[in-house]
């Protein structure tokens, strides 16, 4: 049966259609109303500046100028005005201008005519366009000869590139009047200002720009920086004094305080100093600072100049066991730098010592470091590092099967019995906690143990395992299989490399019953995140004078000398190609 009327659906429809061609039309209305509102506040925005121009076409020609600004006159740099019920602010411009064209003879610029410019901008209207106009005012008669000098600023970035519109600031409180202009650099970064009343050092320049470093010039004789490398400027009648900024875009820096596997150690201090001076004797570093880690271990540090920073640990209670990268880092313009200290426990008198590429400066990695003297012998492989286990008293381990004796500080033995003998028909077993080596880029090279022989018709037997869920252990031996057993030191097998957490199990056997195998400790040599490259840290050494010796894959032996004194020292070697 056919049924007549409007259903709900061709409601919905239609109520969709007559909003969809009612927000159009708002939306064209709404359009037009701003476009008709912009106009208008752009006509009243012309009409302001094209009076203030009219006022300074009527003014003496010695008066056009700006307050504090060069040249100087009586129009203020930055003035509010009302045009039509509208709030304005001006900013203008003025700049003696010498002409190209102009082919009198003159050994320095000469002040033909001079620029005004004034933009007007409406801080309290919606998507209003500043309003700029520009003119110039020229003197009734030819430019003569002029007592006054002039100042030539060119700003460039860290290649020596021209980095244009750079605001310049340039401050003289010691002529009359005064002059506090601010301007910028055309697009070649050059700021040219001609008619400037001469001054002896009393011209402080200011260069910088946003998201960009800074750089200016200093007072001569300051009790903190004397002998500025950049001093104020001179103007001289009828010279020109050219002055140069080099500024880039910064950078940032975070500083983080870690052990060989990436835990923070928090509130440790240190110092940062760059290389740029703004003085000379003595010398006056542009860049130096003291600050702390935070309670995680970082500390970031933002608005940062390119330069090559040194980046020292200052807490006496911990050694720097390496850095990464090497200290000191350069930093480029608009990059993000990370540094790590990888700290441990201080055990002076130490020595830290790097090796790195004659002709790249890059690391060397797994090169082999001797320090020796007389009665010292000692050898250490960069890009390794150790953990071990010496105390399992406490219950210090993840689990055992209840016939290892870890009751004792700093050795276990199989559990003696009633009678204070040992069983002699079971192997017994434990599992050491896990250790965590920070993260997943990982090698574990070797395990030692002590003592390395056990009495007689005793054994001792190790397997390990590694995975990256701190839940999954298969232990496995030599081999990497679960059938063989580790029972001399040795090094671990390659399948348990690319794993962040690792144990060990170690069997203890007897076959008299008078006699226990015993371990006093054991020793994990590995390779991961957080291990420093290219450097080595020995600790505990004697004082004195050591020879170095390093040697690495496909490069040229490198030998040297350092002194050893009662506290924290590091020495660099350079190694070249064969």
């Amino acid at each position: 049966m056919q049924r007549k009327g409007t259903t709900l659906i061709d409601l919905v429809m239609s109520m969709a259609i007559i909003a969809l061609l009612f927000g159009g039309v708002y939306l064209v209305f709404f359009s037009i109303e701003t476009a008709v509102s912009n106009v208008s506040v752009r006509a009243a925005a012309t009409t302001a500046i094209n009076n203030e121009i009219e006022m300074i076409r009527n003014l003496p020609y010695a008066s056009v100028g700006t307050i504090q600004g060069i040249p100087a006159g009586v129009i203020p740099q930055t003035q509010t005005i009302s045009e039509n019920n509208f709030t304005f602010i001006l900013q203008t411009t003025v700049l003696n201008i010498e002409d190209p064209y102009d082919t009198s003879p003159s050994s320095t610029p000469v002040a033909d005519y001079k620029l005004v410019d004034i933009t007007a901008s409406c801080p309290l209207c919606v998507k209003f366009v500043p309003v700029e106009i520009t003119t110039t005012v020229a003197p009734s008669l030819l430019a003569q000869g002029t007592i006054y000098g002039s100042i030539f600023i060119y700003t460039i970035d860290a290649n020596g590139l021209a980095l244009g519109n750079a605001t310049v600031r340039v401050v003289n409180a010691s002529v009359t009047p005064t002059i506090d202009l601010t301007d910028t650099t055309n697009a070649s970064g050059v700021l040219k200002l001609i008619g400037v009343p001469t001054s002896s050092q009393g011209y402080q320049i200011f260069a910088s720009k946003a998201g960009y470093s800074a750089e200016q010039t200093y007072p001569v004789g300051l009790a903190g920086n004397p002998n500025p490398v950049h001093p104020n400027i001179t103007v001289a009648s009828q010279t020109v004094s050219n002055v140069t900024f080099s500024i880039d875009r910064i950078s940032s820096l975070a500083v983080s305080t870690i052990n060989n596997r990436c835990a923070a150690i928090g509130h440790e201090t240190f110092s940062i100093q760059g290389s740029k001076l703004i003085g000379t004797s003595p010398n006056v570093l542009k860049f130096s600072t003291s600050s702390a880690t935070n309670a995680s271990g970082t500390a970031t540090f933002a608005n940062v100049e390119w330069d090559t920073y040194t980046i020292s640990l200052t807490d006496a209670t911990e050694n720097v066991a390496g850095t990464v990268p090497f200290s000191p880092v350069t930093i480029n313009p608009s990059s993000t730098q990370n540094f790590q200290f990888v700290l441990q426990p201080a055990a002076n008198p130490s020595l830290l010592v790097g090796v790195a590429d004659a002709s790249t400066g890059a690391a060397i990695p797994n090169a082999t470091i001797t320090i020796s003297k007389s009665g010292v012998n000692a050898t250490l492989v960069t890009d390794h590092a150790t953990f071990s286990q010496s105390d399992w008293s406490g219950n210090n381990y993840a689990t055992q099967d209840g016939g290892v004796d870890a009751s004792h500080a700093g050795v276990i033995t199989l559990l003696a019995n009633a009678s204070s003998s040992y069983a002699t028909s079971t192997t017994d077993w434990l599992i050491s906690h896990t250790f965590d080596v920070g993260g997943a880029s990982s090698t574990f090279n070797s395990i030692t143990w002590s003592p390395p022989a056990q009495p007689p018709n005793t054994t001792l037997e190790f397997q390990v395992a590694a995975n990256n869920d701190n839940a999954t252990w298969n232990f496995v031996g030599p081999d990497g299989t679960p059938s063989t057993y580790f029972m001399a030191s040795s090094t671990l097998p390659a399948s348990l490399a690319g794993h962040r957490y690792f144990r060990y199990e170690v069997f203890m056997n007897t076959q008299d019953p008078i006699n226990t195998p015993q371990l006093t400790g054991v020793t994990f040599d590995f390779t991961a995140n957080c291990v420093p490259p290219s450097q080595v840290l020995f600790a505990n050494v004697p004082q004195g004078t050591y020879s170095l010796d390093a040697t690495a894959a496909n490069y040229n032996e490198a030998t040297g000398t350092v002194s050893v004194g009662t506290g924290y020292q590091s020495a660099n070697m350079n190694m070249t190609h064969q």
